[in-house]
């Protein structure tokens, strides 16, 4: 709907070139966060207190997802281009759209894991060859050149700590983490999800979380011995919520106050995941973008956390938005009318 709408504004000459807007999105102090519905895949919007934007993930291929994404990126953001886009890894449903995004709206840099030794998984060629302003290779310890707000704000910070199962190194002063020793590994994986990147973003004192699929055993790397990570404030559950990934150690060390769970109907949101979230006393909500529909009696949140509730829906979103002080973060659910306002933690 939102393509044939562009097609019929450049048909009467009403569109203006995106090269046109100098600024991605609104520039009022905020840190704000989407979860753009892309059905179990991942699409994950972030628009900077200086109107620039981040991309973690583009959802299928196809036309669905990327319009999708320009559809809550223009309407709801306000942004006119994707300043960074971050590939976690090369399973279509986190690569797929970005040929097609390509063609909605500019994109000025893609991260991703490039070619690497090792490579278990290739996209294809359409998402080699999508049209980018520029890429590059991201790594352990990269900083995303994010645009500053004015001198005296809150700064702003986007961190690779990990990727092609590689790691930033945790503190010196880290203590030893515990439940490691008990801490049981699960069956080696051998897909793409192991090269997963993994994403913090700081801003003042606030920070999320995003570790792609990463899954279960390299997990345990992020937490153990010591913690690389530190605690955070809200945490994407990783790989959709899948009881592949989710390690008790690494969520019980990150102490999330609010989770999000990128699920489909029938995928993600698995029981054990759930249960650990559940369990750890540090977590205050779950918000999903779906509601399980599995006829296994698969929990879910209550019902105004959760974004959309049929398998026929209208791709409802969740945001969160964080205060210019960094002190304060509220999440709303507008299908459902939900808001509610958290207090950033003090690590």
């Amino acid at each position: 709907m939102l393509r044939n709408f562009i097609i019929m504004l450049a048909a009467t000459g009403a569109l203006f070139c995106w090269a046109n807007f100098a600024a991605a999105g609104k520039t009022d102090g905020r840190l704000d966060i989407y979860w753009i519905d892309v059905e179990g895949g991942a699409a994950t919007l972030v628009v900077t207190p200086a109107g620039e934007s981040l991309l973690i993930d583009t959802g299928n291929p196809g036309h669905r997802d990327p319009d999708r994404i320009v559809q809550v990126a223009a309407r709801e953001a306000g942004v006119r281009q994707l300043d960074h886009v971050i590939i976690t890894h090369y399973h279509t449903d986190h690569f797929g759209g970005a040929a097609t995004l390509a063609t909605l709206m500019p994109i000025k840099h893609l991260h991703d894991n490039g070619e690497f030794e090792g490579q278990i998984e290739r996209p294809d060629k359409a998402y080699l060859e999508c049209k980018v302003e520029k890429r590059s290779v991201i790594s352990p310890g990269d900083l995303v050149d994010v645009k500053q707000s004015p001198e005296g704000a809150t700064r702003l910070e986007v961190r690779c700590l990990g990727t092609r199962q590689k790691f930033i190194a945790a503190p010196t002063d880290a203590a030893p983490t515990e439940g490691c020793a008990e801490a049981r590994p699960k069956p080696i994986d051998t897909t793409d999800n192991t090269n997963s990147v993994v994403t913090l973003v700081t801003f003042g004192r606030f920070r999320f979380f995003d570790a792609g699929d990463l899954t279960w055993n390299l997990e345990k790397e992020l937490a153990c011995p010591t913690n690389r990570v530190g605690q955070v404030d809200v945490y994407q559950a990783s790989h959709h919520g899948m009881d592949a990934s989710n390690n008790p150690v690494l969520v019980r060390a990150l102490r999330p106050r609010v989770a999000v769970i990128n699920n489909g109907t029938t995928k993600g949101c698995d029981p054990n995941t759930f249960a650990t979230l559940k369990e750890l006393s540090s977590v205050q909500a779950i918000y999903q973008v779906h509601r399980n529909l599995r006829p296994d009696g698969t929990p879910n949140a209550p019902d105004e956390y959760i974004a959309n509730a049929t398998k026929d829906c209208k791709a409802a979103f969740l945001k969160l938005s964080v205060d210019p002080h960094g002190a304060t973060y509220t999440v709303s659910v507008p299908s459902t009318g939900h808001v509610r306002t958290f207090e950033v933690k003090d690590e």
